[in-house]
Protein backbone atom coordinates (compact mmCIF):
# COMPACT_ATOMS: atom_id res chain seq x y z
CA UNK A 1 0.00 0.00 0.00
CA UNK A 2 1.09 3.47 -0.66
CA UNK A 3 1.90 6.18 1.71
CA UNK A 4 -0.73 9.15 1.58
CA UNK A 5 1.77 11.62 1.51
CA UNK A 6 3.22 10.44 -1.52
CA UNK A 7 -0.13 10.76 -3.48
CA UNK A 8 -1.87 13.46 -2.20
CA UNK A 9 -1.45 16.55 -4.89
CA UNK A 10 1.05 14.65 -7.11
CA UNK A 11 0.08 15.77 -10.43
CA UNK A 12 1.14 12.33 -12.17
CA UNK A 13 -0.92 11.40 -14.94
CA UNK A 14 -3.27 8.28 -14.12
CA UNK A 15 -5.68 5.99 -16.70
CA UNK A 16 -8.55 6.82 -14.81
CA UNK A 17 -9.85 9.76 -13.36
CA UNK A 18 -12.35 8.79 -10.22
CA UNK A 19 -14.84 11.44 -9.27
CA UNK A 20 -16.04 10.54 -6.00
CA UNK A 21 -18.17 13.02 -3.98
CA UNK A 22 -18.93 12.26 -0.14
CA UNK A 23 -17.21 8.86 -0.42
CA UNK A 24 -13.93 6.99 -0.98
CA UNK A 25 -11.36 6.79 0.57
CA UNK A 26 -12.61 9.13 3.77
CA UNK A 27 -16.18 7.77 4.61
CA UNK A 28 -17.28 4.26 4.95
CA UNK A 29 -19.85 1.87 3.54
CA UNK A 30 -20.91 0.25 0.30
CA UNK A 31 -20.02 2.86 -1.75
CA UNK A 32 -16.47 3.14 -0.72
CA UNK A 33 -15.15 -0.71 -0.48
CA UNK A 34 -17.08 -1.10 -4.15
CA UNK A 35 -14.46 1.68 -5.59
CA UNK A 36 -11.67 -0.14 -3.27
CA UNK A 37 -12.60 -3.18 -4.95
CA UNK A 38 -12.39 -1.75 -8.29
CA UNK A 39 -9.11 0.03 -7.48
CA UNK A 40 -7.41 -2.96 -6.52
CA UNK A 41 -9.38 -5.24 -8.84
CA UNK A 42 -7.59 -3.67 -11.87
CA UNK A 43 -3.44 -3.29 -10.90
CA UNK A 44 -2.52 -3.05 -14.61
CA UNK A 45 -4.25 0.46 -14.35
CA UNK A 46 -3.34 3.82 -12.53
CA UNK A 47 -5.90 6.34 -10.68
CA UNK A 48 -6.30 9.48 -9.69
CA UNK A 49 -8.89 10.22 -7.11
CA UNK A 50 -10.72 13.99 -7.20
CA UNK A 51 -12.28 13.79 -3.77
CA UNK A 52 -15.36 16.48 -3.13
CA UNK A 53 -16.86 16.39 0.34
CA UNK A 54 -19.35 19.13 1.49
CA UNK A 55 -17.43 20.49 4.77
CA UNK A 56 -13.79 19.97 5.47
CA UNK A 57 -14.56 19.33 9.04
CA UNK A 58 -16.06 15.90 8.12
CA UNK A 59 -13.71 14.41 6.36
CA UNK A 60 -10.43 14.73 8.87
CA UNK A 61 -9.45 11.01 8.73
CA UNK A 62 -8.70 8.39 5.66
CA UNK A 63 -10.58 5.51 6.24
CA UNK A 64 -8.54 3.45 3.51
CA UNK A 65 -5.32 2.61 2.89
CA UNK A 66 -4.54 3.88 -1.01
CA UNK A 67 -3.86 0.94 -3.22
CA UNK A 68 0.17 1.28 -5.07
CA UNK A 69 -2.05 1.86 -8.32
CA UNK A 70 -3.36 5.53 -7.24
CA UNK A 71 -1.02 8.01 -8.31
CA UNK A 72 -3.12 11.09 -7.43
CA UNK A 73 -5.60 11.92 -4.68
CA UNK A 74 -6.77 15.37 -3.93
CA UNK A 75 -9.52 17.16 -1.94
CA UNK A 76 -12.15 20.11 -2.31
CA UNK A 77 -14.51 20.95 -0.08
CA UNK A 78 -17.91 22.34 -1.72
CA UNK A 79 -18.92 24.76 1.84
CA UNK A 80 -15.89 26.78 0.89
CA UNK A 81 -17.40 28.21 -2.23
CA UNK A 82 -20.06 29.69 0.09
CA UNK A 83 -17.27 32.18 1.90
CA UNK A 84 -18.31 35.58 1.10
CA UNK A 85 -16.12 37.75 -0.83
CA UNK A 86 -15.60 41.91 -1.88
CA UNK A 87 -19.11 42.90 -3.23
CA UNK A 88 -17.78 43.73 -7.01
CA UNK A 89 -20.71 45.58 -8.92
CA UNK A 90 -20.31 44.58 -12.65
CA UNK A 91 -22.58 44.30 -15.46
CA UNK A 92 -22.41 40.40 -16.40
CA UNK A 93 -22.47 39.11 -20.51
CA UNK A 94 -25.91 39.01 -21.45
CA UNK A 95 -25.44 36.25 -24.08
CA UNK A 96 -24.32 33.65 -21.88
CA UNK A 97 -27.09 34.83 -19.14
CA UNK A 98 -29.80 34.38 -22.47
CA UNK A 99 -28.33 30.73 -22.78
CA UNK A 100 -28.39 30.34 -18.96
CA UNK A 101 -32.26 31.36 -18.55
CA UNK A 102 -32.84 28.88 -21.97
CA UNK A 103 -31.02 25.97 -20.74
CA UNK A 104 -33.06 26.16 -17.33
CA UNK A 105 -36.30 27.07 -19.00
CA UNK A 106 -35.59 23.24 -20.61
CA UNK A 107 -34.38 21.75 -17.83
CA UNK A 108 -37.80 22.53 -16.03
CA UNK A 109 -39.50 20.33 -18.86
CA UNK A 110 -38.38 17.01 -18.29
CA UNK A 111 -39.64 15.44 -21.71
CA UNK A 112 -37.67 18.34 -23.47
CA UNK A 113 -34.51 17.62 -25.13
CA UNK A 114 -31.48 19.94 -23.60
CA UNK A 115 -30.56 22.71 -26.03
CA UNK A 116 -27.02 21.63 -26.93
CA UNK A 117 -25.80 25.06 -28.59
CA UNK A 118 -27.08 27.16 -25.04
CA UNK A 119 -26.05 23.99 -22.73
CA UNK A 120 -22.33 24.82 -24.96
CA UNK A 121 -22.08 27.93 -24.57
CA UNK A 122 -22.65 27.79 -20.51
CA UNK A 123 -20.13 25.30 -19.82
CA UNK A 124 -18.22 26.54 -22.09
CA UNK A 125 -17.81 29.93 -20.24
CA UNK A 126 -18.70 28.28 -16.44
CA UNK A 127 -16.10 29.91 -14.10
CA UNK A 128 -14.28 32.23 -16.89
CA UNK A 129 -15.49 35.59 -18.44
CA UNK A 130 -18.31 35.40 -19.21
CA UNK A 131 -20.16 33.46 -16.67
CA UNK A 132 -17.34 33.55 -13.66
CA UNK A 133 -18.46 33.28 -10.05
CA UNK A 134 -18.70 37.05 -9.68
CA UNK A 135 -20.60 37.22 -12.50
CA UNK A 136 -22.76 34.96 -10.92
CA UNK A 137 -22.84 36.55 -7.47
CA UNK A 138 -22.47 40.28 -8.27
CA UNK A 139 -23.95 40.91 -11.99
CA UNK A 140 -26.66 43.17 -13.12
CA UNK A 141 -27.33 39.58 -15.31
CA UNK A 142 -27.40 37.50 -12.36
CA UNK A 143 -30.00 39.89 -10.48
CA UNK A 144 -32.38 39.91 -13.28
CA UNK A 145 -32.44 36.71 -13.91
CA UNK A 146 -32.77 35.69 -10.40
CA UNK A 147 -35.75 38.41 -10.18
CA UNK A 148 -37.39 37.04 -13.04
CA UNK A 149 -37.37 33.50 -12.09
CA UNK A 150 -38.73 33.82 -8.67
CA UNK A 151 -41.64 36.50 -10.31
CA UNK A 152 -42.63 33.89 -12.82
CA UNK A 153 -41.77 30.31 -10.81
CA UNK A 154 -41.45 30.72 -7.22
CA UNK A 155 -44.26 29.78 -4.76
CA UNK A 156 -42.88 31.07 -1.70
CA UNK A 157 -43.44 34.00 -0.43
CA UNK A 158 -39.73 35.20 0.37
CA UNK A 159 -37.54 36.29 -2.06
CA UNK A 160 -34.70 36.60 0.53
CA UNK A 161 -34.81 32.76 0.51
CA UNK A 162 -35.11 32.41 -3.01
CA UNK A 163 -32.33 34.22 -3.64
CA UNK A 164 -29.82 33.12 -1.13
CA UNK A 165 -30.75 29.62 -1.68
CA UNK A 166 -29.92 29.78 -5.70
CA UNK A 167 -26.73 31.37 -4.89
CA UNK A 168 -25.98 27.84 -2.37
CA UNK A 169 -26.88 25.65 -4.92
CA UNK A 170 -24.86 27.06 -8.07
CA UNK A 171 -21.62 28.49 -6.47
CA UNK A 172 -20.36 24.94 -5.85
CA UNK A 173 -20.56 24.43 -9.94
CA UNK A 174 -17.92 27.06 -9.69
CA UNK A 175 -15.32 25.22 -7.72
CA UNK A 176 -16.03 22.24 -9.85
CA UNK A 177 -14.98 24.87 -12.99
CA UNK A 178 -11.74 25.88 -11.26
CA UNK A 179 -10.60 21.84 -10.57
CA UNK A 180 -11.57 20.83 -14.00
CA UNK A 181 -9.43 23.85 -15.01
CA UNK A 182 -6.25 22.22 -12.55
CA UNK A 183 -6.57 18.57 -11.93
CA UNK A 184 -3.63 16.27 -13.96
CA UNK A 185 -4.27 14.58 -17.20
CA UNK A 186 -6.19 11.12 -16.90
CA UNK A 187 -7.15 8.91 -19.98
CA UNK A 188 -10.51 8.28 -18.98
CA UNK A 189 -13.11 9.93 -16.52
CA UNK A 190 -15.30 7.85 -14.09
CA UNK A 191 -17.90 9.29 -12.11
CA UNK A 192 -19.39 7.31 -9.40
CA UNK A 193 -22.68 8.92 -9.01
CA UNK A 194 -24.22 12.01 -10.85
CA UNK A 195 -24.74 15.29 -8.44
CA UNK A 196 -21.63 17.79 -7.70
CA UNK A 197 -18.97 14.65 -8.76
CA UNK A 198 -20.89 14.25 -12.42
CA UNK A 199 -21.20 17.52 -13.45
CA UNK A 200 -17.00 17.58 -12.90
CA UNK A 201 -17.43 14.93 -15.41
CA UNK A 202 -19.49 17.27 -17.69
CA UNK A 203 -16.98 20.05 -17.56
CA UNK A 204 -14.18 17.57 -18.02
CA UNK A 205 -15.29 16.07 -20.72
CA UNK A 206 -16.16 19.12 -23.02
CA UNK A 207 -13.06 21.00 -22.07
CA UNK A 208 -10.55 17.43 -22.51
CA UNK A 209 -12.38 15.57 -24.96
CA UNK A 210 -12.02 12.76 -22.64
CA UNK A 211 -14.38 9.54 -22.67
CA UNK A 212 -16.58 9.67 -19.89
CA UNK A 213 -17.92 6.76 -17.76
CA UNK A 214 -20.95 6.78 -15.39
CA UNK A 215 -21.35 4.29 -12.22
CA UNK A 216 -24.67 4.89 -10.02
CA UNK A 217 -25.04 3.07 -7.08
CA UNK A 218 -28.18 4.27 -5.75
CA UNK A 219 -29.66 7.06 -7.79
CA UNK A 220 -28.48 10.03 -7.07
CA UNK A 221 -31.57 12.09 -7.55
CA UNK A 222 -33.85 9.97 -5.20
CA UNK A 223 -31.60 9.43 -1.93
CA UNK A 224 -31.09 13.46 -2.33
CA UNK A 225 -34.73 14.34 -2.02
CA UNK A 226 -34.83 11.88 1.06
CA UNK A 227 -32.11 13.99 2.22
CA UNK A 228 -33.50 16.97 1.49
CA UNK A 229 -37.13 16.16 2.18
CA UNK A 230 -35.69 15.62 6.03
CA UNK A 231 -32.82 18.29 6.15
CA UNK A 232 -33.61 21.16 8.93
CA UNK A 233 -31.43 23.32 7.81
CA UNK A 234 -33.76 24.59 4.10
CA UNK A 235 -35.70 27.52 6.39
CA UNK A 236 -39.90 26.57 5.91
CA UNK A 237 -42.97 25.01 7.60
CA UNK A 238 -40.70 21.63 8.47
CA UNK A 239 -42.63 18.53 7.04
CA UNK A 240 -42.63 15.13 8.57
CA UNK A 241 -41.14 12.76 5.72
CA UNK A 242 -42.77 9.23 5.60
CA UNK A 243 -40.67 7.83 3.46
CA UNK A 244 -42.71 8.25 0.05
CA UNK A 245 -41.05 9.81 -2.65
CA UNK A 246 -43.86 11.19 -4.45
CA UNK A 247 -45.27 13.00 -1.78
CA UNK A 248 -45.18 17.13 -1.72
CA UNK A 249 -42.41 18.82 -0.35
CA UNK A 250 -41.90 22.91 -0.05
CA UNK A 251 -41.22 24.80 -2.83
CA UNK A 252 -36.98 25.62 -1.18
CA UNK A 253 -37.01 21.80 -1.05
CA UNK A 254 -38.40 21.01 -4.41
CA UNK A 255 -36.18 23.87 -5.69
CA UNK A 256 -33.22 21.76 -4.54
CA UNK A 257 -34.45 18.27 -6.07
CA UNK A 258 -34.93 19.83 -9.53
CA UNK A 259 -31.40 21.47 -9.32
CA UNK A 260 -30.56 17.70 -8.92
CA UNK A 261 -32.58 16.68 -11.50
CA UNK A 262 -31.64 19.09 -13.90
CA UNK A 263 -28.00 18.24 -13.39
CA UNK A 264 -28.68 14.67 -13.43
CA UNK A 265 -30.08 15.22 -16.98
CA UNK A 266 -27.06 17.29 -18.20
CA UNK A 267 -25.01 14.68 -16.83
CA UNK A 268 -26.72 11.86 -18.45
CA UNK A 269 -26.57 13.25 -21.67
CA UNK A 270 -22.76 14.04 -21.55
CA UNK A 271 -21.98 10.49 -20.37
CA UNK A 272 -20.60 7.91 -22.97
CA UNK A 273 -21.51 5.00 -20.91
CA UNK A 274 -23.99 4.53 -17.99
CA UNK A 275 -23.97 1.77 -15.18
CA UNK A 276 -26.59 0.65 -13.08
CA UNK A 277 -26.24 -2.12 -10.32
CA UNK A 278 -29.90 -3.94 -11.64
CA UNK A 279 -32.60 -3.59 -13.79
CA UNK A 280 -34.28 -1.08 -12.21
CA UNK A 281 -32.17 1.08 -10.98
CA UNK A 282 -31.49 1.16 -14.72
CA UNK A 283 -34.74 1.83 -15.69
CA UNK A 284 -35.38 4.65 -13.43
CA UNK A 285 -32.20 5.83 -14.98
CA UNK A 286 -33.90 6.37 -18.52
CA UNK A 287 -37.03 7.48 -17.18
CA UNK A 288 -34.99 10.49 -15.79
CA UNK A 289 -33.39 11.24 -18.59
CA UNK A 290 -30.23 8.67 -19.92
CA UNK A 291 -30.58 7.36 -23.68
CA UNK A 292 -31.80 3.74 -23.21
CA UNK A 293 -28.88 2.83 -25.69
CA UNK A 294 -25.99 4.23 -23.39
CA UNK A 295 -27.07 2.43 -20.30
CA UNK A 296 -26.21 -1.35 -18.97
CA UNK A 297 -26.42 -2.92 -15.35
CA UNK A 298 -23.31 -4.20 -13.77
CA UNK A 299 -24.16 -5.96 -10.29
CA UNK A 300 -21.86 -5.70 -7.62
CA UNK A 301 -19.81 -9.01 -7.31
CA UNK A 302 -17.69 -10.15 -4.12
CA UNK A 303 -14.72 -12.68 -3.66
CA UNK A 304 -16.30 -15.94 -2.71
CA UNK A 305 -13.41 -17.54 -2.24
CA UNK A 306 -12.51 -14.95 0.91
CA UNK A 307 -16.18 -15.16 2.27
CA UNK A 308 -15.92 -18.83 2.06
CA UNK A 309 -13.08 -18.42 4.62
CA UNK A 310 -15.27 -16.92 6.73
CA UNK A 311 -18.19 -18.81 6.58
CA UNK A 312 -16.18 -22.35 8.07
CA UNK A 313 -15.32 -19.65 11.00
CA UNK A 314 -19.16 -19.79 11.79
CA UNK A 315 -19.68 -22.27 14.86
CA UNK A 316 -22.19 -24.83 14.68
CA UNK A 317 -26.07 -23.48 14.78
CA UNK A 318 -26.71 -19.95 15.11
CA UNK A 319 -27.56 -17.08 18.32
CA UNK A 320 -30.21 -14.97 17.77
CA UNK A 321 -27.75 -11.53 17.02
CA UNK A 322 -28.91 -9.68 14.75
CA UNK A 323 -26.70 -6.94 12.87
CA UNK A 324 -27.56 -4.20 10.90
CA UNK A 325 -24.30 -3.27 9.11
CA UNK A 326 -23.84 0.34 8.00
CA UNK A 327 -23.37 3.78 8.54
CA UNK A 328 -25.73 5.35 11.42
CA UNK A 329 -27.53 7.47 9.07
CA UNK A 330 -31.29 8.73 8.70
CA UNK A 331 -31.12 6.82 4.82
CA UNK A 332 -30.32 3.70 6.88
CA UNK A 333 -33.50 4.12 9.37
CA UNK A 334 -31.77 2.66 12.25
CA UNK A 335 -34.69 3.93 14.18
CA UNK A 336 -37.06 1.15 12.88
CA UNK A 337 -34.31 -1.36 13.60
CA UNK A 338 -34.07 -0.63 17.32
CA UNK A 339 -38.07 -0.22 17.48
CA UNK A 340 -38.10 -4.12 15.87
CA UNK A 341 -35.59 -4.90 18.75
CA UNK A 342 -38.14 -4.30 21.00
CA UNK A 343 -40.50 -6.68 19.48
CA UNK A 344 -37.45 -9.16 19.26
CA UNK A 345 -36.73 -9.12 22.26
CA UNK A 346 -40.22 -9.58 24.03
CA UNK A 347 -40.16 -12.93 21.80
CA UNK A 348 -36.64 -13.86 22.15
CA UNK A 349 -35.55 -12.28 25.59
CA UNK A 350 -31.85 -13.37 25.14
CA UNK A 351 -31.37 -11.68 21.36
CA UNK A 352 -29.37 -9.17 20.97
CA UNK A 353 -29.01 -6.42 18.07
CA UNK A 354 -25.74 -4.73 16.89
CA UNK A 355 -25.16 -1.80 15.31
CA UNK A 356 -22.15 -1.92 12.94
CA UNK A 357 -20.68 0.92 11.88
CA UNK A 358 -19.12 4.67 11.66
CA UNK A 359 -20.85 6.59 13.75
CA UNK A 360 -19.19 10.28 12.35
CA UNK A 361 -21.41 11.18 9.81
CA UNK A 362 -24.76 13.16 11.66
CA UNK A 363 -23.64 13.37 15.27
CA UNK A 364 -27.23 14.25 15.97
CA UNK A 365 -28.66 11.17 15.00
CA UNK A 366 -26.64 8.95 15.99
CA UNK A 367 -27.35 10.56 19.90
CA UNK A 368 -31.15 10.28 19.19
CA UNK A 369 -30.71 6.21 18.19
CA UNK A 370 -28.77 6.00 21.79
CA UNK A 371 -31.46 7.68 23.54
CA UNK A 372 -34.42 5.63 21.71
CA UNK A 373 -32.58 2.15 23.42
CA UNK A 374 -32.70 4.30 26.51
CA UNK A 375 -36.33 4.96 26.68
CA UNK A 376 -37.05 1.39 25.03
CA UNK A 377 -35.23 0.00 27.72
CA UNK A 378 -32.98 -2.17 25.02
CA UNK A 379 -29.50 -1.12 26.80
CA UNK A 380 -28.59 -4.84 27.37
CA UNK A 381 -29.53 -5.83 23.95
CA UNK A 382 -28.93 -3.35 21.36
CA UNK A 383 -25.13 -2.29 21.09
CA UNK A 384 -23.36 0.43 18.86
CA UNK A 385 -19.88 -1.70 17.66
CA UNK A 386 -18.97 1.15 15.54
CA UNK A 387 -16.89 0.60 12.35
CA UNK A 388 -15.64 -3.15 12.39
CA UNK A 389 -14.37 -5.50 9.90
CA UNK A 390 -17.05 -7.89 8.47
CA UNK A 391 -14.93 -10.93 8.69
CA UNK A 392 -14.95 -10.54 12.38
CA UNK A 393 -18.95 -9.50 12.60
CA UNK A 394 -20.42 -11.99 10.09
CA UNK A 395 -19.43 -15.43 11.59
CA UNK A 396 -21.38 -14.20 15.15
CA UNK A 397 -24.73 -12.93 13.33
CA UNK A 398 -27.46 -15.14 13.15
CA UNK A 399 -29.21 -12.81 10.56
CA UNK A 400 -28.22 -9.26 8.69
CA UNK A 401 -31.24 -6.59 8.93
CA UNK A 402 -31.56 -4.07 6.62
CA UNK A 403 -33.88 -1.16 7.40
CA UNK A 404 -32.75 1.07 4.92
CA UNK A 405 -35.56 3.81 3.16
CA UNK A 406 -33.28 3.55 0.32
CA UNK A 407 -30.94 1.15 -1.40
CA UNK A 408 -29.56 0.33 -4.65
CA UNK A 409 -27.64 -3.78 -4.67
CA UNK A 410 -26.51 -3.88 -1.14
CA UNK A 411 -22.81 -5.33 -0.83
CA UNK A 412 -23.37 -5.92 2.30
CA UNK A 413 -26.01 -8.83 2.07
CA UNK A 414 -23.92 -10.41 -0.74
CA UNK A 415 -21.01 -10.71 1.38
CA UNK A 416 -23.53 -11.53 3.99
CA UNK A 417 -24.49 -14.89 1.75
CA UNK A 418 -20.82 -15.77 1.18
CA UNK A 419 -20.61 -16.11 5.23
CA UNK A 420 -23.68 -17.89 6.07
CA UNK A 421 -25.88 -15.26 7.41
CA UNK A 422 -29.23 -15.09 5.68
CA UNK A 423 -30.77 -11.24 4.86
CA UNK A 424 -33.89 -9.50 6.53
CA UNK A 425 -34.57 -6.32 4.27
CA UNK A 426 -36.38 -3.12 3.45
CA UNK A 427 -38.24 -3.33 -0.04
CA UNK A 428 -36.05 -1.13 -1.86
CA UNK A 429 -33.75 -0.88 -4.37
CA UNK A 430 -32.94 -4.40 -5.87
CA UNK A 431 -33.26 -6.33 -1.98
CA UNK A 432 -36.32 -7.91 -3.03
CA UNK A 433 -34.53 -9.90 -6.03
CA UNK A 434 -31.31 -10.54 -3.72
CA UNK A 435 -33.74 -12.33 -1.17
CA UNK A 436 -36.52 -14.07 -3.61
CA UNK A 437 -34.55 -14.18 -6.56
CA UNK A 438 -34.82 -12.26 -9.82
CA UNK A 439 -35.88 -14.70 -12.60
CA UNK A 440 -37.33 -17.73 -12.71
CA UNK A 441 -34.27 -19.94 -12.43
CA UNK A 442 -32.81 -17.94 -9.69
CA UNK A 443 -36.10 -18.08 -7.64
CA UNK A 444 -35.93 -21.78 -7.98
CA UNK A 445 -32.87 -21.66 -5.72
CA UNK A 446 -34.94 -20.48 -2.75
CA UNK A 447 -35.67 -17.43 -0.56
CA UNK A 448 -32.86 -16.54 1.49
CA UNK A 449 -34.63 -14.41 4.05
CA UNK A 450 -37.25 -12.25 4.61
CA UNK A 451 -38.19 -9.05 2.55
CA UNK A 452 -40.48 -6.17 5.28
CA UNK A 453 -41.97 -2.74 4.29
CA UNK A 454 -40.32 0.70 4.72
CA UNK A 455 -40.49 1.99 8.30
CA UNK A 456 -42.73 -0.64 9.66
CA UNK A 457 -41.05 -2.46 13.12
CA UNK A 458 -43.79 -4.55 13.29
CA UNK A 459 -43.45 -6.86 11.00
CA UNK A 460 -39.34 -6.22 11.05
CA UNK A 461 -39.47 -7.84 14.52
CA UNK A 462 -42.01 -10.96 13.11
CA UNK A 463 -39.94 -11.66 10.12
CA UNK A 464 -36.59 -11.83 12.58
CA UNK A 465 -38.84 -13.86 14.96
CA UNK A 466 -39.93 -16.19 12.41
CA UNK A 467 -36.60 -16.85 10.88
CA UNK A 468 -34.34 -17.11 14.48
CA UNK A 469 -37.46 -19.89 15.84
CA UNK A 470 -37.50 -22.06 12.74
CA UNK A 471 -34.04 -23.88 12.42
CA UNK A 472 -35.17 -25.35 9.30
CA UNK A 473 -36.39 -22.54 7.48
CA UNK A 474 -32.89 -20.63 9.11
CA UNK A 475 -30.61 -23.21 7.28
CA UNK A 476 -32.93 -23.43 3.95
CA UNK A 477 -32.45 -19.95 3.73
CA UNK A 478 -28.63 -20.28 4.36
CA UNK A 479 -28.03 -22.85 2.11
CA UNK A 480 -30.60 -20.35 -0.79
CA UNK A 481 -28.45 -17.06 -0.36
CA UNK A 482 -24.61 -18.92 -0.49
CA UNK A 483 -25.83 -20.80 -3.91
CA UNK A 484 -27.11 -16.99 -4.96
CA UNK A 485 -24.46 -15.07 -4.72
CA UNK A 486 -21.93 -18.28 -6.02
CA UNK A 487 -23.67 -18.35 -9.01
CA UNK A 488 -24.60 -14.53 -10.03
CA UNK A 489 -23.01 -12.15 -7.82
CA UNK A 490 -19.11 -13.41 -8.29
CA UNK A 491 -16.34 -10.93 -8.35
CA UNK A 492 -14.78 -12.00 -11.48
CA UNK A 493 -17.74 -11.54 -13.23
CA UNK A 494 -18.19 -7.76 -12.31
CA UNK A 495 -14.36 -7.16 -13.12
CA UNK A 496 -14.31 -8.40 -16.25
CA UNK A 497 -17.65 -6.63 -17.17
CA UNK A 498 -15.57 -3.43 -16.19
CA UNK A 499 -12.41 -4.64 -17.60
CA UNK A 500 -14.43 -3.89 -21.80
CA UNK A 501 -15.48 -1.03 -20.45
CA UNK A 502 -12.27 0.20 -19.30
CA UNK A 503 -10.58 -1.14 -22.54
CA UNK A 504 -12.78 0.36 -25.04
CA UNK A 505 -12.78 3.74 -22.97
CA UNK A 506 -8.80 3.69 -23.29
CA UNK A 507 -8.92 2.64 -26.82
CA UNK A 508 -7.09 -0.52 -25.62
CA UNK A 509 -6.82 -3.97 -27.70
CA UNK A 510 -8.62 -6.40 -25.78
CA UNK A 511 -6.30 -8.14 -23.12
CA UNK A 512 -3.80 -5.74 -23.44
CA UNK A 513 -2.28 -4.64 -20.19
CA UNK A 514 0.42 -1.44 -19.37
Amino acid sequence: MRKWSSVINSRKQADIGLLLEGTYPYVSGGVSSWVNQIILGFPELTFSLIFMGGSRDNYDQEKYLLPDNVVHLERHYLMDSWQKGRVQPRPGDRKVFADNLIMHNALRKSGEQLPAEALKNVISTLGKKGLSHNDFLYSEEAWEQISYSYEHFCTDPSFVDYFWTVRTMHSPLFTLAQISNTMPKVKVLHSISTGYAGFLGVLLKHKRGLPFILSEHGIYTKERKIDLAQADWIEDVHETFSGNLDEDVSYMRRLWIRFFEGIGRVIYDASDTIIALYEGNRQRQIADGAPAERTSSIPNGINIERYAAVREKRKPGFKPVLGLIGRVVPIKDIKTFIRAMRGVCASIPEAEGWIVGPEDEDPDYVRECRDLVKSLGLEDNVRFLGFQKVDDILPQLGLLVLTSISEALPLVILEGYAAGVPALATDVGSCRELIEGSNEEDRALGVSGAVVPIADPEQTAQAAIKLLSDEDAWHAAQAAGIKRVEKYYQQRDMFARYRKIYTQALNLPAGQEH
